[in-house]
């Protein structure tokens, strides 16, 4: 899967590090995500597009990988 971060969208809601703070995290000065990993394990793939759902400004894009 390929994760894509809009850090100019993103509002510091948090709710993606909720959802897999394995993969998302948030800047310490401002709270704006940043993606922790960027090719995460097939089985987190659920739990990732879960937290890109609940971004309150979707800055969040998941896709399949197509290899």
């Amino acid at each position: 899967m390929r994760i894509t971060i809009q850090q100019d969208k993103c509002i510091g809601a948090g709710l993606c590090v909720l959802g897999a703070e394995d993969v998302f995290d948030q800047r310490e000065e401002d709270g704006i995500v940043v993606l922790l990993d960027p090719n995460p394990p097939a089985e987190r793939e659920a739990a990732i597009r879960e937290a890109a759902a609940t971004c309150p400004v979707l800055a969040i894009e998941v896709e399949a990988d197509n290899r």
